[in-house]
């Protein structure tokens, strides 16, 4: 019998999923010897708003896209989806539910490494990659002015797919700039 994947959970809102993200899971595959990557999309359940105006389903897209542009192999990633839920040592119960077995959680947030370590999960803390401006509010900041920055911080076939999609139109519209 073949033993199971070595596999690490990347756990966000992914609003959008954007190079930081990218560069968090090459770092995994290369210095964390993992086969695999779960992303747990948080927040299922909200979308169309200013702090998550993608849906679900248009999120998994991007992390398909962003893995492609890099030649991430897709049989390598893993994606699932978890409503909003609140931050506590039972909801990681109910998180590790949605997904396949992990060995350890990737996450910088001390509240989520907490609770996950004290349901007995390992945490890898992953650098800081561009935070000033792979972040999630600061690209849709720049989306919402018109600002075309916001296309070097995701990759070229999530630029388009969010352009596609009206997801500029639309994050300027919840915004209140159209």
């Amino acid at each position: 019998m073949v033993g199971l994947p070595r596999r690490a959970m990347i756990f966000g809102r992914f609003q959008p999923f954007h190079r930081g993200h990218v560069a968090i899971t090459e770092w995994a595959f290369n210095s964390l010897g993992v086969d695999e990557i779960v992303f747990l999309i948080g927040m299922a359940s909200e979308n169309y708003t200013p702090r998550n105006p993608f849906t679900a389903g248009e999120r998994i897209e991007m992390i398909r896209l962003s893995m492609k542009d890099h030649g991430i192999p897709l049989e390598s990633v893993i994606t699932a989806t978890i409503r909003t839920l609140e931050t506590s040592i039972g909801s990681v119960y109910y998180v590790l539910s949605y997904v396949p077995k992990v060995d350890f959680i990737l996450t910088r947030n001390p509240v989520i490494s907490k609770i996950f370590l004290d349901a007995g999960i390992k945490v890898a803390r992953p650098p800081v990659f561009n935070r000033e401006e792979w972040r999630g509010e600061v690209i849709r900041g720049l989306i919402a002015s018109n600002d075309d920055r916001w296309k070097r911080a995701v990759t070229p076939s999530t630029a388009k797919y969010i352009e596609a999609i009206g997801g500029v139109e639309r994050i300027r519209y919840s915004m209140g700039k159209d």
